[in-house]
């Protein structure tokens, strides 16, 4: 455009100036970059490709030529743009892991689901697929507008004829200024299938669409997690926006020793699987996915197959169900459904979307009519001349003969016989051997089907309908020629998140409670056992008036509930307890986890896999009462606790077991007192009652535990300095509730008061862990500690140091003792 002096003179204003330029830039991008049009599902790099293959015969059928070539091609004639662009276009066309359908048929290194690099264009080279000529189909018959090219030396197409659904079958993905397009794939036969349903009932809603389009269909295959009923694909297609779970195919193997195996063999659309395997390594190697003991890469032209080893002690389904939280073993394919529609961008739902096909395809079909319509009637008018030229055949050859130049003998011609200049033309123009008995017959045919040809194509292009019926005969071939089976596996009502459950696996684990009211939760392996007798480890590092209070040992998905001094019980699950690093670490305050009131802590922790909704908890106070309990009494149990047992003033909760069939309660005091009594003189009370008397207490003694047991059990008694012992349940005669019971400990100035009493299982517990007040955890086994009579004071367990005493201890099973 030329400007004037007086217009290049004129002051601007900086804002408009920005504004206009900005807009006009940002209008480039969107219309002529970034976003694929409705009708072909094509940017027009993309379309310029397509269209300079299919103009130097780059057929399925010819031989590959040099993509540098092609590049040049298309630079040259369509796309004033850099040669980098244009090979990547390529390239993404050709590769089988990008495109449900290539578009472009590559030989030579086109790049890799590792995100290895194609080669470069001098070294690789290409031609269309089949399917890709059913983008090109008729373009030569005037189906489609052409422009001028960047220098209007040439004409394009605006847009190609696309017998193809190929936005939804190859989806698209751009980025423009303040907006961006990502469509997924999708199997062809579905799409063709609802293209026919919407031609036959336009009314058709997005819902009836969806029994017959189920979902994304990427082309590395994997499983799409839709949500329940369908949820997110419902929502996706009738907005436009949405998402869809992508989660890679694994399956677990078992190898001989006990040992398991995860094998991938397919991944989430788009993901980098060389990153993914290193992503895995690290984060096994930081410990975030325990259980990974190797993990290797097996991929070759068969197929992927990237094989994860588990450690012997790892649990499959949660080391997988954790690669599927932490990694992109499972990612979101986030979907905008935009295109430019009559050069605007839209977002469109899925109705909409093959609406604009069809009607896209109606136009083409219509042009393609008329085209072939007026090329049909042009052959019948000569057919007509040459008709009447066999009929008078010898007044024609005495004109021609008797003409002196081809001019006078056309001008005779048309004048006799009264032909236009056409007809006339194709006369001269007509060879000797058409005037045979045969060829007269096949003029006097082809006559015959050209009327034909034209009476079907002014029916088709006066009825809608039939354009239509055109439409779906062409899909449903498109469908048999080149639809295959689905690929993504559709799961309707699959999980999209883990639950923390879910996600932790069975493990054997510490749990420390201080007075102070921290809790953790370290693996019981973190301390080794030792011989008795020796000093402990560092279990938690603490404050100077903080202790460790409670021990318990339990499985990390079993139930915890927590008994507080004021008669309360609060429930929490062991893998919702905060896991720590390192075992000196302090812990996480209970507040935190549980809704403790001002003044309460926690005194009691049972740990059990469920509730047994016909089971039955004995309670014990400090001051030697007790109660009866029924498990379902805890089904309600609530966030903020619930209360257990009504408590005297100065009393509180110290012991909760849970009771069996068979079994008698025992009493233990700090100054060694013990009584045995059934549990049938346990009465079972409401959930507010209080207890009645367990044992009668002397002086300013008080309860240090109460154990439920049988016949076969020992009772493990440990005094603050260390000493402890085993005493069979025979020494203890039973007894009527509420005495003051039999000598269980002799109780010295050496040994100190009794500090806690457990009972212990033959066969089961085999192991001890006594934590003292300045968190020295010590772990030992159960055969060092002698069984000796209730009298005696037992032997050295533990030498606490200065200062220090035994502040709580736990009995359990050594897991590990097998392998």
């Amino acid at each position: 455009m030329v400007t004037t002096p007086e217009e290049r003179t004129r002051p601007i204003r900086i804002d408009e100036e920005m504004r206009t330029s900005y807009l006009n830039y940002a209008m480039s991008v969107i219309v002529a970059r970034a976003l694929p049009d409705v009708r072909d599902g094509l940017k027009p790099v993309q379309r310029r490709i397509l269209y300079a293959m299919h103009d130097i015969s780059l057929g399925p059928n010819s031989a590959h030529k040099k993509c540098a070539r092609i590049v040049g091609e298309v630079l040259g004639k369509y796309h004033p743009h850099g040669d980098s662009p244009v090979y990547d276009a390529l390239v993404r066309m050709a590769q089988d892991f990008s495109l449900r359908y290539p578009l472009v048929d590559g030989q030579g290194n086109f790049g890799s689901v590792d995100d290895d690099p194609p080669a470069a264009m001098r070294y690789t080279e290409a031609r269309l697929t089949r399917i890709a000529q059913e983008m090109l189909a008729d373009i030569q018959l005037d189906t489609v507008d052409f422009a001028a090219n960047f220098d209007d030396s040439l004409k394009e197409p605006v847009v190609l004829p696309g017998r193809l659904p190929n936005l939804l079958v190859n989806g698209a993905s751009g980025i423009a200024v303040g907006m961006a397009t990502s469509i997924p794939p999708h199997n062809l036969g579905e799409i063709c299938d609802a293209i026919s349903r919407l031609i036959d009932h336009p009314d058709t809603y997005v819902e009836d669409l969806l029994k017959i389009v189920k979902g994304p269909d990427f082309p590395t295959k994997a499983m799409a997690l839709v949500g329940r009923d369908g949820e997110f694909v419902r929502q996706l297609y009738t907005t436009g926006h949405g998402k869809v779970v992508m989660r890679a195919r694994a399956q677990i193997d078992e190898l001989k020793g006990s040992r398991y195996q995860i094998i991938v063999t397919e991944l989430p659309y788009q993901v980098n699987k060389a990153s993914l395997v290193a992503r895995i390594a690290q984060m096994a190697r930081d410990k975030k996915i325990d259980g990974i003991s190797d993990i290797r890469d097996e991929s070759d032209r068969k197929g992927m197959r990237m094989v994860i080893e588990l450690r012997r002690d790892a649990q499959a389904e949660m080391v997988l169900n954790n690669l599927y939280k932490h990694t992109a073993m499972q990612s979101s394919f986030n979907v905008t459904m935009l295109a430019l529609v009559d050069g605007q961008p839209q977002i469109l739902n899925l109705k909409r979307v093959l609406q604009l096909f069809i009607e896209h395809r109606q136009v083409v079909i219509t042009r393609r009519s008329e085209f072939l319509l007026k090329r049909a009637k042009e052959r019948a008018h000569i057919l007509e001349g040459l008709r009447k030229a066999i009929e008078f055949l010898d007044l024609v050859i005495k004109l021609i003969r008797a003409a002196k130049d081809a001019e006078a003998a056309r001008n005779s011609l048309m004048e006799r016989l009264e032909l236009t200049e056409i007809q006339a033309q194709a006369i001269l123009d007509m060879q000797l051997r058409r005037l045979a008995a045969l060829e007269r017959q096949r003029l006097e045919e082809e006559y015959q089907q050209v009327v034909k040809t034209i009476g079907e194509l002014e029916a088709l292009l006066g009825d809608p309908g039939k354009v239509l019926a055109v439409i779906k005969d062409e899909t449903r071939q498109l469908k048999k020629d080149y639809a295959g089976p689905r690929l993504t596996e559709i799961v309707e009502d699959g999980p999209t998140q883990h639950t923390l459950e879910e996600l932790t696996q069975h493990q054997e684990v510490v749990i420390t409670i201080s007075r102070r009211g921290y809790i953790k939760r370290m693996p019981s392996a973190t301390y080794r056992s030792q011989l008795r007798g020796g000093k402990g480890i560092r279990g938690m590092t603490t404050r100077e008036d903080d202790a460790v209070q409670h021990l318990l040992v339990a499985d990390t998905h079993d139930m915890l509930l927590f008994f507080t001094n004021r008669g309360r019980v609060y429930r929490l699950r062991g893998f919702e307890i905060y896991g720590e690093t390192s075992r000196t670490t302090r812990g996480t305050p209970m507040v935190n986890l549980i809704n403790l009131v001002s003044g309460e802590r926690v005194n009691e922790v049972v740990a059990t896999p469920e509730l047994d909704m016909d089971g039955q908890f004995v309670l014990g106070t400090r001051k030697g009462e007790v109660k009866g309990l029924r498990l379902r009494d805890l089904a309600h149990l609530r966030s903020n606790g619930l209360i257990i047992m009504d408590l005297e003033p100065g009393d509180e909760l110290v012991s909760v077991r849970e009771l069996k069939k068979d079994e008698d309660v025992v009493f233990v005091t700090a100054n060694g007192q013990s009584i045995r009594f059934p549990a049938s003189n346990v009465p079972l009370r409401s959930r507010p009652a209080g207890g009645v008397r367990g044992i009668k207490l002397v002086g300013n003694d008080e309860v240090v535990g109460m154990e439920t047991v049988t016949p076969q059990d020992k009772m493990l008694v440990i005094s603050a300095q260390g000493h402890g012992k085993l005493v069979s349940m025979a020494r203890y005669p039973k007894q009527k509730r509420g005495g003051m019971g039999v000598r269980a400990f002799n109780v010295t100035k050496k040994t100190g008061p009794l500090a806690h009493a457990r009972v212990v299982t033959e066969g089961v517990e085999d192991e001890v862990l006594l934590v003292s007040e300045q968190c020295k955890v010590y772990r030992t086994n159960l055969e060092g500690i002698s069984t000796q009579g209730r009298h005696a004071s037992g032997v050295i367990i533990w030498r606490p140091g200065d200062d220090d005493q035994v502040a709580s201890i736990a009995c359990f099973q050594n897991s590990h003792k097998a392998e």
